[in-house]
């Protein structure tokens, strides 16, 4: 006995409206698309935030010798002497684990040591050593980074709206969420 024919799955509102846009993109410069025109726009301003976001720890490698999450490390630490791995943490808004193998490396790397001190001698606390400041000294700014420190200097209202914009965007993207606590500069893999 023949099989029914298949019936397509009703497009999503989003599907759809791509469906409707495509005989215009085929078109070319006949018949223009403005959202598609807007999404390329968009697309660009992406580009030209993470080439500048790239360039910057460029730089941050080539003049100071430590990777751009080192050096906000080293600066955090320089900030708070005698602060955990926790603490780094939640300063740099990385999981525990990805704290503690950056202060790993700089450990290893002779720019940072970790003392027990106090009552609770299990946890350890960062101090910068004479070869850490002096990375510090000679490292490009901002410490934190470029895209971090453009974001803490936009008023209250743009940045709210832009929370709102990027986790709509997120939502489309289907691995956005595990990477939530790696920095940009790290692979995720």
């Amino acid at each position: 006995m023949p099989r029914p024919p298949r019936q397509a799955a009703p497009a999503s509102p989003s599907k759809a409206a791509a469906k409707a846009r495509a005989p215009a993109r085929k078109a070319g410069n006949a018949a223009r698309d403005p959202h598609a025109d807007r999404a390329a726009t968009v697309l660009r301003r992406f580009r030209v935030i993470f080439n500048a976001v790239k360039n910057h720890f460029r730089s941050v490698e080539k003049k100071a010798g430590v990777s751009g999450a080192q050096l906000w490390a080293l600066s955090v630490i320089h900030a708070s002497p005698g602060s955990g791995v926790n603490q780094l943490a939640g300063a740099m808004d990385l999981h525990q684990s990805t704290a503690s193998n950056l202060v790993r490396a700089l450990t290893e790397a002779g720019m940072v040591v970790s003392a027990r001190e106090g009552d609770d001698r299990r946890a350890v606390q960062l101090y910068l050593t004479a070869k850490g400041r002096k990375v510090l000294a000679k490292a490009p700014g901002p410490f934190t980074g470029i895209l971090a420190d453009a974001l803490l200097h936009l008023d209250e209202k743009t940045l709210a709206r832009l929370d709102r914009d990027l986790a709509a965007l997120n939502e489309r993207i289907p691995s956005a969420a595990h990477g939530r606590n790696v920095p940009l500069w790290e692979d995720q893999a």
